[in-house]
């Protein structure tokens, strides 16, 4: 059965205080619809969401209505301005997949439900010691308020059978442009994606990349920044358009790369190669490759906003995320392919056993080959980041 992994582990719980108020959490949450407010941009993302939906419902009768957005800040807004209208209770948004910025803006103004993390009974899957991955956001201490359900990690993608040799690390795709002009594109970084693009030449190229993880000052950016902007001035005139256009999204990106229009694309999601040659949006010679040293990796998170009317149901959901059997399912690569939050030295064997199962592909990359995973740095550099680059690039 699906959840007879789960079952078996909950019953070691039955005997624990906090049983009775899960209990009540979950009697509280039959019934409820949770909006979750996340990023609607990636198809097998929402095929995912809609399936823990089924689930949640089946099994706790709780719905899952997926609010769509292009922009996690939408949510943030919708919160804000909820609060300024004196709508602390009954609120619109129940549950946000949010990270970085977001999160970081969301904590500072008080806008956030809980803690809660340390309640939920598949919490005991996860490293939530100071400092580890799924305990910090952006260097920014988590201290409870959000939930993990997924990693994220920063690759470049090549059709092998055109580029043999793609370049081997950030500085290098100068040479590599200019050799092969209007061949590359990025996000404008207004988009997260655009921006990591410039936060990993950033941490190449930065003199004190230990600087990125303190909250930005006005000396530091210009003093780690300087080698930036120079990379990116070489760089721009023999990108895609000669850098004054940019892909709508990620998927426009990826048809760039399928017809031939440039020759690397970009993406948060070391499995979307594979699957999108499963699904004929890219040849078979596609490949994943990575820059010397490694790229930037992230966790991504649920948080609940302070007034959110079905905080219970939400719980529900950030739970469920974390069961073992869900995080298998979502690391599969014919379901989604995200790598799982959970901790492998807190999982039994059958938990282990369904790891292991799982399907692999040519042109899925194994956690060797992704190398290194390096960290964010501190979310008050992306927002001075995309600021400096509207700045200096946009008229």
């Amino acid at each position: 059965m699906r959840f007879s992994l789960t079952l078996s582990l909950a019953a070691a719980l039955l005997a624990t205080p906090a049983l009775a108020d899960w209990n009540a959490t979950l009697e509280a949450a039959r019934g409820q619809t949770v909006y979750w407010n996340a990023w609607g941009g990636d198809e097998r993302t929402n095929a995912f969401i809609a399936e823990v939906g089924e689930e949640t419902e089946e099994r706790y009768g709780v719905m899952i209505e997926h609010v769509r957005l292009t922009d996690t800040a939408e949510a943030v807004t919708r919160v804000i301005s909820e609060r300024a209208a004196g709508r602390d209770a009954g609120g619109s948004v129940d549950l946000i997949w949010i990270n970085g910025p977001n999160f970081l803006a969301m904590k500072q103004q008080d806008l956030l439900f809980g803690p809660f993390v340390g309640g939920l009974p598949n919490a005991r899957f996860i490293d939530l010691s100071p400092g580890a991955p799924a305990a910090l956001d952006f260097t920014e201490p988590v201290d409870g308020m959000e939930s993990p359900w997924r990693l994220a990690k920063f690759v470049f993608i090549h059709d092998s059978a055109r580029v043999a040799a793609p370049p081997r690390t950030m500085a290098g795709f100068v040479d590599w442009a200019a050799e092969t002009p209007g061949r590359l594109t990025h996000r404008d970084p207004s988009n997260f994606m655009g921006a990591t693009f410039l936060k990993q030449a950033l941490l190449e190229l930065a003199p004190d990349p230990g600087a990125l993880l303190d909250p930005v000052t006005d000396g530091a950016f210009a003093a780690q920044t300087g080698p930036l902007w120079e990379w990116y001035d070489a760089l721009r005139p023999n990108l895609w358009r000669g850098g004054e256009a940019f892909p709508e999204n990620e998927s426009v990106q990826q048809q760039m790369l399928n017809d031939g229009e440039v020759d690397i694309a970009m993406s948060f999601d070391p499995a979307s190669t594979a699957a999108a040659i499963a699904q004929g949006l890219l040849p078979e010679t596609a490949r994943v490759f990575v820059p010397e040293g490694g790229t930037i990796g992230n966790v991504s998170f649920v948080a609940i906003p302070y007034n959110a009317a079905n905080a219970e149901g939400a719980q529900v959901v950030a739970n469920h995320l974390l069961d073992p059997v869900v995080q298998a399912r979502m690391q599969n690569i014919e379901v989604l392919g995200s790598f799982s939050v959970l901790d492998p030295a807190r999982l039994d064997d059958a938990a282990h056993a369904a790891f292991d199962a799982l399907p692999t592909d040519p042109a899925l990359p194994t956690l060797d080959d992704l190398g290194p995973t390096l960290p964010e740095p501190h979310a008050s550099w992306m927002t001075r980041l995309t600021e400096e680059w509207a700045r200096r690039y946009t008229r």
